[in-house]
């Protein structure tokens, strides 16, 4: 199997969000689905800026074994778990970026406050309870929070974004942070004053079934 492609894809994604702010050094981790059983994710304690190709880690989600001797991300289990749920899901994106982890110490849910949030990312951002990050346990409760959804919280933690390609994945780290920065700044303001959760749903279908499909057959 020839991988060579999705491993520069996923190389590329990191060294952007170590680019754009939304992880530093070796935090956060990255992931490709390549087929119903396997994905190739980021190694782990290895930083972007000096990740090599072979570094990337072939792994099958199903039975936890991969390839060579150098370890998968600690957090396989919760890209592992993503794929099996969401057959639709084609990357995995967990990053430790600034305004989403202030909201996931809070453990606020983010309200539908913003249009593109909703279209791309879902009607709200679910946040988890809080358990041990790394564990199977840790996996499920955002398996959960992200049922219908796009991105979750991951309480006291970080953010999980999926997508049905690296770039939309990448896409929805990046309007997740703008919602949340958004959200605690009009906080301050009185309080963020929330898109109507039946307009928000259907934006979120809409732009799942239509748009997005559009906006791929453009390029």
């Amino acid at each position: 199997m020839d991988t060579s492609a999705e491993r520069k894809q996923i190389i590329e994604a990191g060294l952007r969000l170590v680019n754009e702010g939304l992880v530093s050094r070796s935090w956060g981790n990255i992931s490709l689905r390549l087929d119903e059983e396997n994905m190739l994710i980021t190694p782990s304690g290895r930083t972007y800026d000096k990740l090599n190709a072979d570094e990337i880690v072939l792994m099958n989600f199903h039975s936890n074994t991969f390839e060579g001797k150098i370890k998968p991300s600690s957090e396989y289990h919760l890209h592992a778990a993503i794929y099996k749920k969401r057959k639709a899901i084609k990357a995995v994106i967990h990053t430790h970026q600034a305004n989403a982890t202030t909201v996931a110490a809070a453990r606020r849910e983010l309200p539908p406050i913003i249009d593109d949030m909703v279209q791309i990312i879902g009607p709200s951002v679910r946040v988890t309870k809080y358990t041990l990050a790394g564990t199977e346990k840790f996996a499920q409760g955002a398996i959960k929070a992200l049922k219908g959804r796009q991105a979750a919280l991951l309480a006291n933690h970080g953010a999980v974004c999926v997508g049905r390609s690296l770039e939309e994945a990448f896409t929805v780290s990046e309007v997740l942070e703008k919602a949340c920065k958004a959200f605690i700044e009009a906080e301050f303001l009185g309080g963020a004053k929330a898109i109507s959760r039946i307009t928000a749903v259907i934006m979120h279908q809409a732009y799942l079934r239509k748009y997005s499909r559009l906006e791929e057959k453009n390029r």
